[in-house]
């Protein structure tokens, strides 16, 4: 199995027998350290603060586990370097082909990544805690949600 150095300035995200959901305005990185056995991790990439002018890296390492990928919807899917082991695959319906680069390294073993975009983005960020707290949040001071949509500006 191909096993792969972690990245020095990487957002790190470990999940062990749980689901773990980053969504909305929630980094800057542009690398990101993914390490799950027998978990589900949300990923939200679709924020404007994320510079995908060089491309964005994310270093798996999954153990029967799934990776949620919310993209804009013309970034390039570039899997390259992902070893598999035993049953697992990448689901991209919608393969975009515009110029911003998502890079995907690592190993999985029994492991899934899916690649969400658009709608169906939307739709996976609008099934979650987060985006009902941001709802009553935005009703209570009379603004936008940005669950849903990060590229919406907050107002207030």
């Amino acid at each position: 199995m191909q096993t792969t150095t972690p990245l020095e300035s990487a957002e790190r995200i470990h999940a062990d027998h749980a689901t773990v959901k980053h969504l909305g305005n929630w980094t800057e990185a542009t690398e990101f350290d993914v390490r799950a056995r027998r978990a589900t991790v949300v990923l939200d990439l679709r924020s404007p603060r994320i510079g995908w002018d060089e491309p964005v890296t994310v270093n798996l390492d999954l153990h029967s586990a799934a990776v949620v990928l919310l993209v804009p919807e013309d970034v390039t899917l570039d899997g390259w370097d992902l070893a598999f082991t035993g049953r697992g695959r990448v689901k991209d319906a919608q393969p975009g082909a515009g110029p911003a680069v998502l890079r995907l390294a690592g190993a999985l073993t029994h492991g899934e990544i899916r690649i969400r975009r658009g709608g169906i983005a939307q739709l996976t960020a609008m099934c979650s805690r987060a985006y009902l707290d941001d709802l009553r949040r935005a009703h209570r001071e009379g603004g936008l949600p940005a669950v849903d949509d990060p590229t919406r500006e907050r107002t207030r």
